[in-house]
């Protein structure tokens, strides 16, 4: 799976570039679907920011930016309707588009639904995640980060790259460099801290950051 780890979704031209060039095709002739799933996890967010995200009712650009088709793949319905169903779907998206929240609630509910089992498999398709749609592919979130607490604790998320994000750099006020500085000393391990005009790509493995705004890493090395 390709990977387009972002803060703010599309927010720049650098950002649509990569999306193209990971897509290996135009965004209008691309198939999508999107993920709201992590919105319902989060206490600032509910059925009203869910149905802007998917509606491009935001100015997080994500689902607005002229697919050629655009579809609805909410997780927790997933288990209920089986895999001969909605395993297809998957497959024949071009896009996956993860959705802010809460990214504890949305890596729990790709377990279930399994949809984190089937993501080794899906090597063409594209993974575009908005802030918390980023972080559940990384190993940890970081204790400040966890709002939605999973049945088995932690802040473990699925681990698909090897290094963590801290999203809306310097626009949050608790979202300082000196926050983000303590956060990854939590982390204990390589962690990026990424503005809204940032984004990491990814491509079998290799991370590649793309940025017209502010971004840092913190190494795990003393």
């Amino acid at each position: 799976m390709r990977l387009l780890l972002t803060s703010a979704g599309v927010s720049n031209p650098s950002i649509r570039d990569a999306l193209v060039d990971l897509l290996g095709k135009p965004i209008a002739d691309s198939r999508a679907l999107c993920v709201p799933t992590a919105q319902y996890g989060h206490p600032m967010c509910g059925p009203a920011s869910a149905w802007r995200f998917i509606t491009g009712q935001t100015p997080l650009p994500m689902c607005d930016l002229g697919w050629k088709s655009l579809g609805v793949l909410e997780l927790t319905a997933l288990p209920s309707v089986g895999e001969r169903r909605w395993v297809p779907w998957v497959r024949e998206a071009d896009v996956l588009l993860a959705a802010g929240g809460d990214a504890m609630y949305l890596c729990h509910w790709m377990r279930q639904s399994g949809l984190a089992d089937l993501l080794p498999s899906l090597r063409d398709t594209v993974w575009v995640g908005l802030s918390a749609g980023s972080m559940v592919m990384t190993p940890r979130i970081g204790g400040d980060f966890v709002e939605w607490t999973p049945p088995t604790g932690g802040d473990s998320t699925l681990g698909i790259v090897d290094f963590s994000i801290f999203p809306h750099l310097g626009h949050m006020p608790d979202n300082t460099l000196a926050a983000a500085q303590r956060w990854a000393a939590e982390i204990a391990g390589p962690a990026y801290a990424i503005d809204d005009q940032t984004a990491i790509k990814v491509t079998d493995g290799t991370a590649e950051v793309v940025s017209e705004g502010h971004w840092k890493l913190f190494s795990s090395e003393p």
